[in-house]
């Protein structure tokens, strides 16, 4: 593919985020026109998906243009010549690259691959929740995932607006979903599948011995499970 084909490619994805921006604004605008200032947050859930659609299509092109042109531009200075075999080798490393940093950031919309239908799903975990919740304090509740299409489309349960469709969570870290009080869930009968497929029995996040009753210390930590996921990074980059 020459230089020339790139550049066309690259002014008809300009050409739709441009078009993505401006729907934007006119989205904006008609909410601004709102009489009581406040959306429903099924309308604005609805609004947003359609907006992530869009984005997440602009994104994925994006990509493969930028793989195309970091991978040219590599050979290029190496060698001063293009082979067209070893640039399709490099445009995978690259868009390997690039797409391991958009997710690092938390850019694109995340859905949770691969997908079951939750209510025929045949793999849930048995886990004597009651008998252990004062101890492991519903950790499982805080860990984070991403929703199916199907629990997104449903309506029911809720997701992170500004990281879609990772599951919400309160200030507290826990699933927007459980019952403080009560430790328990408040949308039990549809909650998602890693939900009902996580085992934690050998989750060292979380216990140390599971049939003895114990819990990784860690969890008390109101930072849990981000501390140590910083604990990992900074154990990598002291060996690198």
């Amino acid at each position: 593919m020459g230089f020339f084909n790139l550049w066309e490619r690259f002014k008809s994805e300009h050409t739709i985020i441009t078009m993505n921006e401006s729907l934007q604004t006119q989205v904006s605008a008609t909410n601004g026109k709102m009489s009581n200032g406040l959306a429903d947050r099924h309308e604005v859930a609805e609004g947003l998906r359609y907006a992530h659609f869009r984005a997440d299509a602009n994104t994925g092109k994006l990509l493969e243009v930028a793989s195309f042109l970091y991978a040219a531009i590599d050979l290029l200075n190496q060698k001063g010549l293009l082979d067209l075999a070893e640039l399709d080798e490099r445009k995978k490393q690259a868009a390997t690259n690039i797409v391991e940093k958009f997710t690092e950031r938390g850019m694109g919309v995340v859905y949770q691959k691969p997908e079951y239908d939750k209510y025929k799903f045949e793999g849930e975990a048995k886990i004597d929740c009651e008998n252990r919740i004062h101890l492991c304090h519903a950790a499982c509740c805080k860990l984070r995932f991403a929703l199916s299409k199907q629990d997104v489309e449903e309506g029911i349960v809720r997701w992170n607006f500004s990281a879609p469709y990772l599951i919400a969570r309160g200030e507290d870290g826990y699933c927007q979903h459980l019952n403080r009080e009560e430790k328990c869930c408040s949308i039990h009968a549809h909650r998602p599948v890693p939900c009902r497929a996580f085992d934690c029995r050998n989750d060292k996040r979380i216990w140390l011995d599971f049939e003895n009753n114990m819990v990784n210390p860690q969890i008390n930590d109101p930072s849990w499970p981000a501390n140590l996921e910083q604990k990992d990074t900074a154990l990598a980059e002291e060996k690198n």
